[in-house]
């Protein structure tokens, strides 16, 4: 427990995201060193080793509260970072840059993301994910990485250097050493990343009990924005160095694994049951990957003014959560 009033649970809270930021970037820097060891592209890179770097705050976080039989927060997590990813994240990115996207993006990715989030809904509909559900969802994630990395040497094999996909790149990443270093940051992020998680959930948890607010909105709306801080800082930082696939691909690639990986990891330590305003979350996270997945694959870029609607809809969902129209 983390005993204290509001002002030590609302300073818990904002120390764990601080740990849960620099631990997942000390464990993305050093995986990504390891990808680019062996010469994978900036894309595959964000959509699988960056992704389930950034998404390891989520990880952490729903893996602790299963463990605590807090259903309702490991849940309203992911579906709220889903939410937040790509609504905020790459609303407020695109306001920064437009983003110009490939066409293997939208057609294979875009698809991916609109189909998991349906499987996570399915699932979900009977307030419950048991273990043979987790179970289907962890395979899922499985086979759709070893997918992504299977088309990756593929394209290698067939195109060493395909430099036409437009600004999100394909190509392969110049080959660089992992050094001992790298694997005291993976190891020290990793342990960073897990006693922060820890943290989070106590303090959410001491927090809603206090307020009077239900756990599933301050999973779904604090924790989710507080782990998906690296998710954030990865894309900035990687729209700064002009790496656009890194930064699209870690929110897309990030969103499919918290509703496959996460979940079911979840659910495999412990079944999971969530309160009824689960099904409303995950028709608006539903309704927003379909409406981003369209605007891309209308125009292949995200414009300023869409980003701008898409980041004002995340203030409204926070403000109809705190208002307890949303759970």
């Amino acid at each position: 427990m983390v005993s204290g009033g509001p002002l030590v649970q609302v300073g818990v809270v904002v120390l764990s995201v601080l740990g849960l930021w620099v631990g997942a970037r000390f464990l993305v820097d050093a995986v990504v060193r390891l990808a680019r060891r062996f010469g994978l592209s900036d894309l595959t890179i964000g959509l699988t080793i960056v992704a389930m770097g950034t998404s390891t705050p989520e990880l952490a976080v729903s893996v602790d509260a299963a463990l605590k039989g807090l259903g309702d927060i490991a849940i309203a997590n992911v579906l709220g970072s889903n939410i937040y990813n790509l609504a905020f994240i790459l609303g407020v990115v695109s306001l920064i840059r437009v983003l110009p996207i490939t066409e293997g993006l939208v057609h294979r990715d875009g698809l991916a993301l609109l189909a998991s989030t349906l499987l996570a809904g399915l699932v979900l509909l009977d307030g419950t994910v048991t273990r043979t559900e987790g179970a289907v969802l962890f395979g899922v994630f499985a086979a759709y990485t070893a997918y992504l990395l299977r088309a990756e040497q593929s394209t290698t094999e067939t195109t060493p250097e395909s430099p036409q996909e437009g600004a999100v790149t394909r190509a392969v990443t110049e080959r660089v050493a992992f050094r001992g270093r790298d694997a005291l940051l993976l190891v020290g992020g990793l342990a960073l990343v897990l006693v922060s998680g820890d943290y989070m959930v106590l303090a959410a948890s001491a927090l809603a009990r206090g307020a009077g607010v239900s756990e599933w909105v301050v999973g779904g709306t604090i924790v989710a924005a507080g782990t998906s801080t690296p998710e954030f800082a990865v894309s900035l930082v990687a729209i700064r160095r002009g790496s656009l696939g890194v930064s699209v691909g870690n929110v897309v690639g990030s969103n499919v694994y918290n509703v496959t990986g996460i979940v079911g990891v979840a659910a495999l330590v412990r079944p999971l049951t969530v309160a009824g305003a689960a099904m409303e979350t995950v028709l608006w996270l539903a309704g927003i990957s379909l409406l981003m997945v369209a605007a891309l694959w209308t125009g292949r870029v995200l414009s300023r003014v869409e980003g701008a609607l898409f980041a004002a809809s995340e203030v409204v969902r926070w403000g109809l959560g705190l208002l307890g129209v949303l759970g």
